[in-house]
């Protein structure tokens, strides 16, 4: 399908989250007219940010109540719509079942449009990466977009804690799988990594990496699982990437592309750059908290080695949109600063 027309409608789910509200904000960079999905638009503690965006004013943007556990909710938005950037999150991801009738409401309304041409669905590293048994890593170490994880182990379950993975995976396929057999619209899926970058609203301190960088200034934070270094993406840059995508003539149904700047850095000297980013700030640095039992902690060399020995791609995204990507210093000075601009965090600072 042809790409995007730049003065056209788009629709983005999840528009009041993290990553939605900045593929919003792109998308209004961009000359797009936004409709915006949210649970409640009368939640005003979650939208009054998108109510403040300029193209609200002009009604370039506008507000739609939504929720994907209803189907023909998206009916009426999506309608007239020539694209959407499927960003929602799902109540759960461990019943399997649940994700694909959530896949199956939004699939349904984009149909049902008769104007929709190209959807993005974003997905995750997870979706690349989240191996049951850690040694695949050592067995493939390459993160590109053709992997996944080994679906065949038997200990890649819900229970283990697979669930976030798995029901990416299980979307990412149904999307494709209805946009071949309908023939009139193409989903293309976008696996963002580990966000960081500036906040737009005091709800977004709480949740995800940047909430973890707010736990750091406040104090306290913890070892990844694993100890899996941070890999990390500007979420400007997550959203430029979804943009991207959307206006993009390089890409094809079922295609799968990773948001990442392919830099890497462990958690602990992520708390240390923020001393050196910001000596202003007269910042704390917190130890690092290791939750984890003896046995995982006695591992501990052997898995950072493993991480360690990952590559990172990033070629497939920057080919198909022409973009690049900010430096995780960059990103870091603009999450610590909006966090407490914006989200109102306290930092701890050391006495005088």
């Amino acid at each position: 399908m042809p790409p995007i027309p730049r003065n056209s409608t788009i629709a983005v789910t999840g528009a009041a989250g993290y990553i939605g509200s900045w593929v919003v904000q792109r998308a209004l960079d961009r000359g797009y007219r936004v409709r915006a999905c949210v649970r409640d638009t009368e939640d005003l503690a979650k939208t009054g940010f998108l109510r403040a965006m300029p193209a609200f004013a002009s009604g370039r943007l506008t507000l739609h109540a939504a929720d994907l556990d209803n189907p023909g909710c998206f009916d009426e938005i999506f309608a007239g719509c020539q694209g959407v950037a499927h960003v929602s999150h799902v109540s759960t991801y461990d019943d399997q079942d649940y994700v694909r009738r959530t896949c199956d409401h939004i699939i349904q309304s984009i149909n049902n449009s008769g104007s929709v041409n190209r959807v993005i669905v974003t997905s995750s590293v997870a979706a690349v990466m989240d191996e049951a048994d850690i040694q695949e890593l050592v067995r493939r170490p390459v993160l590109y977009e053709d992997r996944f994880p080994d679906e065949s182990n038997a200990r890649r379950t819900t229970d283990r804690g697979k669930g976030y993975s798995m029901g990416k995976v299980v979307a990412e396929r149904a999307f494709a799988e209805a946009a071949l057999g309908h023939g009139r619209w193409d989903a293309i899926t976008c696996c963002p990594a580990d966000n960081v970058g500036p906040i737009q609203s005091p709800h977004h301190a709480t949740t995800g990496w940047q909430g973890r960088i707010a736990g750091m200034l406040s104090g306290e934070y913890t070892q990844t699982p694993a100890y899996r270094p941070w890999m990390t993406v500007d979420v400007r840059d997550c959203a430029d990437a979804h943009v991207g995508l959307l206006d993009s003539d390089r890409v094809r149904n079922g295609e799968r592309y990773i948001a990442w700047s392919t830099d890497a850095r462990n958690v602990e000297d992520i708390c240390a750059s923020i001393d050196r980013l910001l000596p202003e700030l007269n910042y704390d640095s917190p130890a690092v908290t290791d939750p984890f039992p003896e046995r995982i902690q006695a591992r501990e060399a052997e898995l950072r080695s493993i991480w360690a020995g990952t590559e990172l791609r990033n070629e497939r995204i920057r080919a198909a949109t022409g973009m690049e990507f900010r430096s995780l210093d960059e990103s870091i000075v603009a999450t610590v600063e909006t966090l407490i601009s914006v989200g109102g965090v306290d930092v701890r600072r050391r006495k005088a």
